[in-house]
């Protein structure tokens, strides 16, 4: 059996790894406007890359138990961020212009196509087994750990 998380589990993984990074992001955006006196944007920029990188960091390991190569895997991520934020753009700014929404409700309903192509994006691409060995080794019923290619788990080999 496998221990890469399935839809189900990688999905919950992935919104609690959204809280995480949010958080931490926040956090680094008012210490830099805060404690270093750093203009709005120097800020902002600061604290998305320090939630971009813990997201990469998390998702790989944790919501999409990710084993590849990491400057690949790290490129593809940023390629799925960029799609989910003009996806979000596209929906707040129709939202407020076409469909005359208030901007800040225009903000939240930006949140849903970002999550749904974060989420997608980084399961069936930016982490998706692409046979570089990427994919989370097995698990046999004895708890020992094999490399997906073995069929039985060589307990030397698993310490």
């Amino acid at each position: 059996m496998s221990r890469r998380a399935g839809p189900e589990g990688s999905a919950i993984r992935f919104l609690l790894v959204g809280v995480a990074n949010t958080a931490a992001g926040l956090l680094v955006i008012y210490g830099g406007k805060y404690f270093l006196r750093l203009p709005d944007v120097a800020a902002n920029l600061l604290g998305y890359a320090v939630g971009i990188g813990l997201s990469f960091s998390l998702n790989k390991r944790w919501s999409f138990e990710h084993r590849g190569p990491v400057l690949p895997a790290l490129a593809r991520f940023l390629v799925v961020i960029g799609a989910a934020y003009a996806a979000n753009l596209v929906v707040v700014l129709g939202s407020i212009h076409a469909l005359r929404v208030d901007s800040y409700a225009a903000h939240a309903l930006g949140v849903v196509p970002y999550m749904l192509v974060g989420y997608l994006g980084s399961r069936y691409f930016a982490f998706a087994d692409r046979g570089d060995g990427a994919r989370a080794p097995e698990t046999a019923p004895d708890g020992l750990t094999c490399p997906p290619d073995q069929i039985t788990c060589d307990p030397k080999r698993s310490a």
